[in-house]
């Protein structure tokens, strides 16, 4: 536990909700994964994969490659790394593979930071200059 000065305790006006606060925060291994896949989502090659994974319920390499604007090899090293931290899912289908977004979760968040994003834009744009 974290040392708390005299400043801080005097912050903490209501110690039992503080201490349950504090008690119900992630932990540093929650942090670090939580921190991992925001790196993940941080690059825009594998960003663009997946808002278009978003978008539909599975997709081939080839086709990836040429939406994004990608080439395959490209493409398929970044699913790779997003299937390894079971960001994407993989079938496989004879020499074919169709990749998805690997659970409700990730599309949420997706999802919303989407959102948010085209929400901010349009509020932007409606502001007087």
């Amino acid at each position: 536990m974290v040392a708390t000065t005299t400043a801080q305790a005097e912050c903490a006006a209501d110690k039992p909700r503080f201490e349950l606060l504090q008690a119900n925060l992630p932990g540093e291994g929650e942090i670090e994964e939580i921190a991992q896949m925001m790196r993940l989502f941080g690059d825009p090659a594998r960003l663009r994969l997946l808002l278009v994974l978003l978008e539909v319920d599975e997709m081939c390499v080839g086709d990836l490659a040429q939406l994004t604007q990608m080439n395959e090899s490209a493409t398929s090293h970044a699913l790779r790394l997003l299937r390894a931290h079971r960001i994407v899912a993989v079938r496989r289908e004879g020499r074919m593979a169709y990749y998805r977004i690997f659970d409700t979760h990730v599309k949420a968040s997706l999802q919303l930071t989407l959102d948010h994003v085209r929400h901010e834009r349009e509020a932007d744009e409606a502001r007087p200059r």
